[in-house]
């Protein structure tokens, strides 16, 4: 194959609710929040103060966190075959070859992954139009983040094996999914960026680097 959101969540607010899409690490060695299902925006771009942030929400219980605060797994019944398609030969060997898919359309056991811009208003950026660079992924292997249409044909939006940056535009406003295909087991990170021209003035606005952890399991 080929600065952070507002932390919202108060003290003691893990409780039953969450149980089913996060664990909370132990706290003798990490105070993140480990999630392996769940409707996750993995993006959540917000404009605030005349920042540009980049955070990770938890649609479920409605909280955000920083990417720091979170730990994402992707777990082993991701594991799926290449469809037999050529269109799909930037995951591998069509038909052969094996990626761990966090999928487009919801599967309850695993995170469904969203990328967002619901905190952005309509008008304040050119076009209502954000772009989201995929900066860079290191890891064991490699990272594409793609759509497929209604006749499961793709569209490629980033591919760490064909060379980064690769450039996701988004819509202020919008609230989309895509499917996220790891091609090999092991600890990833990825690292975001977030910009976008301000309709009243013509300035360039970019948010910090932001750095997405994965551990996908074998």
């Amino acid at each position: 194959m080929h600065s952070t959101i507002r932390h919202l969540l108060a003290s003691g607010v893990l409780g039953v609710a969450l149980v089913a899409t996060a664990v909370p690490a132990q706290a003798a060695t990490t105070s993140a929040v480990v999630f392996n299902s769940g409707h996750l925006d993995l993006v959540d771009i917000a404009y605030e103060d005349g920042a540009l942030e980049v955070g990770v929400h938890d649609e479920e219980n409605d909280v955000e966190y920083g990417a720091d605060e979170v730990k994402l797994i992707v777990k082993r019944q991701a594991k799926v075959t290449v469809p037999a398609d050529p269109a799909f030969a930037f995951l591998g060997t069509p038909g052969v070859s094996k990626v761990w898919l966090l999928p487009q359309i919801q599967n309850s056991s695993l995170i469904w992954p969203g990328i967002a811009a619901e905190e952005v208003g309509a008008g304040v950026f050119t076009g209502d139009a954000l772009t989201l660079s995929v900066r860079s992924v290191t890891g064991p292997g490699q990272l594409a983040i793609y759509t497929e249409n209604a006749v499961g044909q793709p569209t490629v939006l980033a591919d760490s094996g064909d060379g980064l940056p690769d450039a996701i535009t988004v819509t202020a406003g919008d609230h989309s999914h895509a499917n996220w295909a790891f091609d090999q087991a092991g600890s990833y990170k990825v690292t975001v960026r977030a910009t976008g021209t301000l309709a009243a003035t013509g300035q360039r606005v970019t948010s910090e680097p932001t750095t997405l952890r994965f551990t996908v399991k074998s």
